[in-house]
């Protein structure tokens, strides 16, 4: 069943002939990128607001903001036709190319505040539109003529995008006609003024300092979202976006130097800051530049209105926006009519607000924000995927790096020096977006690059630290083999395994199976995708071998060189264990520096209450040194402060000793001990001075009581031990990659 977006995409028909059926009313690059791309340029700000510019800037700081303008965007717009040369660019337009690469948290947080900036520009239009009214019936009320103006608009996108489509190609020969117009007054001898006027080339700024007039200039330029927004209902977008966009920007980038000199040439500064339509007073046919004027808001306010609901369509079919389901819905004819609705009232109270005292300039600035933001982030998607250089990222329109990166620092630098509190405002409420949605688990986007980026960050990070000196023990986290034959192991040791990790180590589950018979491991990647929504780092391998020993051996020899080696091997230890099996491991991983945990678990008691645990260390007498290497306590103790830390609990550092004289040097050496491994402060020292057996009776009663495991363990001991204890036990053997004291 199609989606509503591909409905958007398809709706159209096919060109005449036999082609696909609905095709015939998708748009080319004429009609759905080149003309509403200019039409959005040269509207509001060239006919009510160049001439100031130039008064206040003068001509050179006219014609710097003009470039600089034209750069940022220039560098966005072709940054997003090498991504339209890559890829089909859906619906939404710039929201759909940042979700496809950045995920669509990333792509709602900067998407919402788009369609909010487009829904506000139909605000700014209309406003300007209502300027030029006023400039031919003064007497008319303001604040009518603009509700009446935003009511027309609103009017003509509700009955079709099609017909907001033709009426375009009337104004833009209107608007054509006006420039002309505009050009003529030039010449005397045709009856114009002439350019009388020597120019001022560095202006006083005596009305807003430079960047200000940059930020009420610069929504000029920010036509090129015109015709991506609507890059669903393109024929072909990956041929249309990149030669409209680009064309587009680069005659409007001509017409706009041409009117900047043009100016400074036929009007004096107090003129060009006192008379918001001077291109009416100076052209030779003064209406023909009033109707250019009135043409060009008038289509600027229909193409934001167009375009903004198609925004909040794509984001609600991606579950972004509440009430998702109902601003998805469109017409039979695929008109987004909820979201178009929603458009007209978000730029409606924008409207109001202006009228209540905002006026034109300050709408122009909030724009700029988020424009800026929304670049910033197409230009960050751009350089992603030509860094991490994959495959995929391919296109037929390719473009240097320093492009995208000269859009990204361009957007950031200009947004701070407009207005650092708004700017910083700005991204704080669109980081807020991202970490609310992040919250959500939105769905992932099929084509989303974000693991190939942090695949790429780890590749680079594995290169790196090949050329560094190794230092394990300051790097050193749990990272736990834990071999089974069956889930309900893991399951079992799955709370144990989590105290042991948290926060920052991991769990590679080892599946090992005879030929064929996987059912017992049917559930291997649900644990594994447990141990992950808790934080921890995990995955799982599966290896199809009949000896249980054999299979960890090798698990073990091909593990050892990976980047995220295992460091530790967990082993059940239970009653019914087949001792000779676990001996053999313990034995044989002894050569791969890999620890050795032996959880041996009370089978009514488990883990207890979580809270006390007992570590027992043998005397180490004569000469009492710490040398925890010759002593086998490093991983003990670590193990022992890990599982403290997690479960909020209390350690005991216990030694059994057989005299009085070394009682003594015990408790030095178990307080010395204890500061130099920094272990808790409320750490208890306990010596007994008495057998082993004996003090294990005497010792407080543990949730889980650690023993060092010898090089060359008898386990039947061991589980003589867990009898004395009982209650749950591990029984550690170092790898002799950790360390306790660093």
């Amino acid at each position: 069943m199609q989606s509503g977006l591909a409905r958007i995409r398809d709706r159209f028909g096919s060109k005449q002939g036999g082609e696909a059926e609905g095709s015939e009313k998708k748009l080319g690059t004429f009609a759905g990128v080149f003309t509403p791309t200019v039409l959005t340029i040269l509207g509001a700000i060239m006919y009510l607001r160049l001439g100031w510019v130039v008064g206040n800037a003068g001509l050179v700081g006219a014609i710097g903001i003009i470039l600089l303008s034209h750069v940022i965007t220039g560098s966005t717009a072709l940054s997003v036709s090498s991504i339209a040369t890559n890829t089909r660019v859906g619906a939404g337009g710039a929201f759909a190319i940042i979700s496809r690469s950045l995920g669509l948290e990333v792509g709602g947080s900067v998407g919402i505040p788009l369609f909010m900036a487009q829904g506000i520009s139909v605000a700014l239009y209309v406003l300007a539109f209502t300027e030029a009214w006023e400039r031919i019936f003064p007497a008319h009320p303001f604040v009518l003529v603009a509700i009446l103006a935003f009511i027309i608009v609103f009017a003509i996108a509700y009955i079709s995008i099609q017909f907001a489509a033709r009426i375009q190609f009337i104004i833009l020969a209107i608007v054509g006609f006006s420039l002309f117009s505009i050009f003529l007054a030039s010449f005397p001898a045709l009856g114009g003024q002439g350019l009388n006027v020597e120019p001022t080339l560095i202006g006083e700024f005596s009305d807003r300092s430079f960047w200000a007039t940059f930020a009420v200039f610069f929504p000029a330029v920010t036509g090129i979202m015109a015709g991506i927004s609507l890059s669903g209902s393109l024929k072909e977008p990956r041929r249309s976006i990149p030669l409209g966009t680009m064309s587009a920007i680069g005659l409007t980038m001509i017409i706009y130097l041409l009117l900047a000199y043009w100016l400074s040439r036929a009007a004096t500064t107090e003129e060009l800051l006192t008379n918001n339509t001077i291109l009416v007073d100076k052209a030779l046919v003064d209406w023909a530049v009033l109707a250019g004027m009135l043409g060009a808001t008038f289509s600027s306010a229909l193409g934001s209105l167009v375009a903004a609901p198609r925004v909040m369509q794509a984001l609600a079919e991606n579950q972004i926006l509440p009430r998702s389901k109902y601003f998805a819905q469109e017409t039979k004819s695929g008109e987004p009519r909820p979201a178009m609705f929603a458009t007209g009232i978000i730029g409606f109270i924008a409207l109001l607000g202006a009228l209540a005292g905002g006026g034109l300039d300050q709408v122009a600035e909030i724009i700029t924000m988020f424009f800026l933001i929304t670049y910033a982030m197409l230009n960050v998607v751009v350089l992603f995927e030509q860094t991490l250089s994959m495959v995929s990222f391919r296109p037929t329109f390719s473009i240097p790096r320093l492009v995208p990166f000269i859009g990204m620092v361009g957007c950031v630098f200009v947004m701070f020096l407009i207005n650092p509190a708004f700017s910083l405002v700005a991204s704080v409420l669109v980081l807020g977006m991202y970490f609310f949605l992040a919250r959500r688990n939105l769905q992932t986007v099929q084509s989303d690059v974000r693991s190939g980026l942090f695949t790429s960050l780890a590749e680079w990070a594995v290169q790196r630290s090949g050329q560094l000196p190794s230092a394990p023990e300051r790097t050193w986290k749990p990272m736990v083999l834990v071999p089974i034959r069956d889930t309900a192991t893991l399951t079992g040791s799955f709370r144990m395994l989590m105290a042991m990790t948290a926060p920052q180590g991991g769990v590679q589950a080892l599946g090992i199976h005879p030929p064929g018979d996987t059912e017992r491991l049917k559930d291997l990647d649900i644990l594994t995708a447990a141990f992950r929504r808790e934080g921890i780092y995990a995955q799982a391998t599966m290896i199809e071998e009949e000896d249980f020993v054999t299979g960890v051996r090798a698990a073990t020899q091909v593990l050892r060189t990976s980047f995220f080696r295992p460091n530790m091997l967990f082993l059940p230890l239970r009653p019914d264990s087949d001792l000779n099996q676990l001996q053999q491991l313990v034995n044989k991983t002894a050569a791969y520096s890999i620890g050795i945990v032996l959880l041996a678990r009370h089978p009514v008691i488990e883990l207890g209450r979580e809270q006390f645990i007992n570590v027992w260390v043998s005397p180490q007498g004569p000469d009492w040194a710490i040398d925890l290497k010759e002593s086998n306590l490093d991983l003990a103790l670590l193990m022992a402060y890990k599982l403290a830390q997690n479960w909020r609990g209390h350690i005991n550092l216990c030694m059994a000793v057989p005299d009085a004289t070394s009682q003594e040097k015990a408790a030095a050496f178990l307080n010395e001990l204890r500061a130099l491994a920094r272990l808790p402060g409320d750490s208890e020292i306990l010596v007994y001075e008495m057998s082993l057996g004996a003090a294990i009776a005497a010792a407080p009663r543990a949730d889980l009581s650690s023993f060092g495991l010898p090089a060359i363990p008898d386990l039947a001991f061991c589980q003589r031990i867990v009898e004395q204890v009982d209650g749950s036990c591990i029984f550690i053997r170092d790898s002799g990659i950790e360390s306790a004291l660093v």
